[in-house]
């Protein structure tokens, strides 16, 4: 049977997720009516969304049990009044409710598998979370039609962890674009031209090598740290700066809309993409932002995990890091005095050109959406 029409459900903002509105946009392209229920919690005096994407408010104030089952409660209401030839889960904590659903109405069921969540590295002090959602993950995956990984590692772990065959892999690249304006973000932030800009875009949470470089910048005198995102750590961040007297010289600009991102990407000079092997689902990491950077044409600074590593090793778009020697500052200080020359630029457009999520989406359709 030919798929006329797709539903992705997904525990966070649909239009703030590069993955979801990627495949939206790919399925429309491919005459698939695509609707999205999705939902913020985040975004301060956020109004609903009602559409073929739809967003709803969630409050977070209160216990996590009441939260968990006020989505539970939209989520199910929406799915029982949509009709679909495919309800794709977009992450575990939708996949419980658009099993049932699928199930019961007798339709398709797709799951996307985007982290290894039971390995999460937020809940590695959290036990009793991480065996709950093993145990939601371990009894529904095994309804689903079909799993999407991120990265050909992750497939081989959750088909051998849950015994489930033939995953797919469905990298979690961005389309490829022109950025629209100049945001001058040196003028904007006062960075004269002989100083560099080492970006970072992505949730601010712990073992992304964000509090170790801000540590390291006070040793290195020529670079501006710039931030592109939010989450729970920007405190303690904002704390590390205003100790190292770095004020004026990292950046915190907030979450920057898909559509806009690429405007800032193109000002930076380098790329930083140090995740830390704190947990299982980041040793596996596969990171967006990495090849957002190689999408601008920005030269990436990347750590030693081994799918990172194997594209910087076939591509060598930038320089790997280990992060976790306490010698970050001596690293970077060598990455940022060595010459940014023509060579490295033709590498990072020939590959921009393969790691887009276009021809990444190419690969796969035909087993998607047949």
């Amino acid at each position: 049977m030919k798929v006329k029409k797709v539903c992705i459900a997904f525990l966070g903002n649909a239009f703030n997720d590069t993955r979801v509105t990627n495949l939206t946009r790919s399925l429309k392209n491919d005459g698939i009516n695509a609707s999205v229920i999705s939902f913020d919690w985040t975004s301060p005096d956020f109004e609903e969304i009602r559409g073929e994407t739809s967003v709803f408010r969630l409050r977070k104030a209160g216990s996590s049990v009441k939260f968990y089952l006020d989505f539970a409660r939209k989520l199910l209401a929406e799915l029982r009044e949509t009709k679909a030839d495919v309800f794709l889960a977009g992450d575990v904590y939708t996949l419980p409710f658009v099993a049932i659903v699928a199930k019961f109405k007798k339709k398709r069921i797709y799951y996307d598998c985007r982290e290894l969540y039971p390995f999460l590295a937020g809940l590695r002090k959290k036990k009793n979370t991480q065996t709950l959602i093993k145990i939601i993950e371990r009894v529904f995956i095994k309804h689903v039609d079909l799993v999407i990984t991120t990265g050909p590692m992750d497939a081989q772990f959750i088909q051998h962890y849950y015994k489930i065959t033939n995953p797919i892999v469905l990298r979690n690249l961005p389309q490829l674009r022109e950025p629209t304006k100049r945001m001058n973000l040196r003028e904007r932030l006062n960075i004269v031209p002989s100083q560099k800009i080492l970006l970072y875009q992505g949730v601010l949470f712990e073992g992304r090598g964000l509090e170790k470089t801000i540590i390291a910048l006070k040793d290195i005198k020529n670079i501006h740290l710039v931030l592109l995102g939010s989450g729970y750590l920007k405190g303690k961040l904002e704390n590390l700066v205003s100790e190292y007297k770095l004020t004026g010289r990292v950046h915190f600009m907030g979450t920057v809309s898909q559509e806009e991102l690429v405007n800032y990407t193109t000002e930076a000079d380098y790329g930083l993409a140090l995740i830390e092997n704190i947990s299982l689902s980041y040793y596996y990491a596969l990171p967006n932002k990495m090849f957002e950077y190689i999408s601008a044409g920005v030269p990436v600074i990347s750590c030693m995990l081994p799918q990172m590593k194997d594209i910087m090793d076939a591509y060598k778009v930038g320089w790997i890091i280990d992060v976790e020697n306490n010698s970050l500052s001596d690293k970077l200080q060598q990455v940022i005095s060595e010459e940014v020359n023509g060579k490295l630029k033709e590498r990072l457009l020939t590959a921009s050109k393969e790691l887009n999520w276009d021809v990444e989406y190419e690969k796969v359709k035909a087993q998607l959406f047949a």
